[in-house]
């Protein structure tokens, strides 16, 4: 393990906070005892129980770097669905800050006209609103009738509405391409992959979908680990610093996890679900999934999610980061295998979480 000074960007870039952590070398290091980092071994090993009876491929914790918690095998690489999406935002960085990607450009300018021509108000929609999904775009993306996800194609403004359809995030894959000037995947490979040692990255796995005749702009499904997941994570965590060298654009992180859209403006209302039964308040900022809860003084503990964020995918896919515990939780389902009725719900998934947080000995470990 490589030992370095961590700087924790935590609560939604409200402040920062330096302390002790690592990075994993060519290999994760586990700890053989939980309780170094404060979490209680029995529960953890509860915790351990009640995943035998999910259908969890792989569930993978770490605190400040330090793994606590390992389930599964972690080095088996699958698709991780829509956390794809989240994961070109990280990418998206670096093109912003050095002005090679300009985020107020139309999708007009940018040149996304797809089968389906832009409506003239669809065309003042920007790269930014793409990002945020919040174009007010809704064409065809292959998955599906779209008008039973979202409103009436020229119904809402650019800006004015949340609407998630893979449309926009597909678009905003053509556009990284176009600008950056680089295939996402070599991106993915020499910006994130490299930089952060994932060790089962495997650039001939990746392979972009297509979705004609609905749209030009093909899916880019991404096939990675649930280890190197966690990786992806540490990498949010830190603030884009790995092992000292700065991966991520200054504050980036912090831009991809500022609250957007609150949990009670989520369309299509699906998205809702758990925040209307109490037990999920994920609204959406850029590309990435956040902890829907208000901003509070540094001296008020708002709780263990305060300032949570999280990239999730369907039947299971999750990369989530709690920065006031230090925790990032890497979770995997094997799609190529499970069938709807295995994968793992939002709501077993936050179960889990709660758990882990449950598992912290607020009073010292015995």
């Amino acid at each position: 393990m490589v030992r370095a000074a961590v700087l924790l960007l935590g609560c939604i870039g409200l402040h920062a906070v330096e302390i002790r952590g690592v990075f994993p070398g060519k290999e994760w290091e586990p700890v053989s005892k939980p309780q170094t980092l404060g979490y209680s071994s029995a529960k953890l090993e509860v915790l351990r129980a009640w995943m035998k009876t999910q259908h969890t491929t792989a569930l993978m914790v770490s605190v400040g770097g330090h793994v606590l918690f390992e389930y599964g095998d972690l080095k088996l690489t699958s698709t991780v669905a829509s956390v794809r999406k989240s994961i070109l935002g990280m990418m998206y960085g670096k093109y912003v800050a050095d002005g090679t990607i300009d985020l107020n450009k139309t999708v007009k300018e940018a040149g996304l006209d797809d089968v389906q021509k832009f409506l003239p108000n669809e065309e003042r929609a920007t790269l930014a609103q793409l990002l945020m999904s919040r174009s007010g775009i809704y064409h065809p993306d292959g998955g599906g009738p779209v008008e039973e996800s979202c409103p009436t194609r020229g119904s809402q403004a650019p800006g004015t509405f949340f609407c998630y359809t893979n449309w926009g995030f597909n678009a905003a894959g053509t556009a990284f391409e176009k600008f950056a000037g680089k295939d996402i995947y070599a991106a993915l490979e020499t910006d994130l992959a490299q930089p952060i040692g994932m060790q089962d990255f495997d650039r001939a796995k990746q392979k972009k979908v297509p979705v004609l005749p609905d749209s030009l702009h093909p899916e880019y499904p991404m096939y990675l680990s649930t280890r190197d997941m966690a990786r992806i994570g540490l990498l949010m965590l830190t603030g884009g610093y790995w092992n000292g060298k700065r991966v991520l654009a200054e504050n980036w992180s912090n831009s991809l996890t500022t609250l957007i859209t609150p949990a009670s403006e989520l369309y299509p209302l699906g998205f809702r679900w758990g925040n209307q039964m109490g037990t999920s308040r994920w609204g959406y900022g850029l590309m990435w999934w956040v902890w829907d809860t208000p901003r509070m003084p540094r001296s008020i503990d708002a709780g263990p999610f305060y300032g949570a964020y999280s990239a999730q995918g369907t039947g299971g896919q999750y990369i989530t980061v709690l920065p006031s515990r230090g925790l990032v939780i890497a979770h995997k389902v094997n799609l190529a295998t499970a069938t709807g009725k295995e994968w793992v719900s939002p709501q077993e998934y936050m179960t889990m979480l709660e758990m882990i947080v449950a598992a912290g000995c607020e009073d010292g470990c015995r």
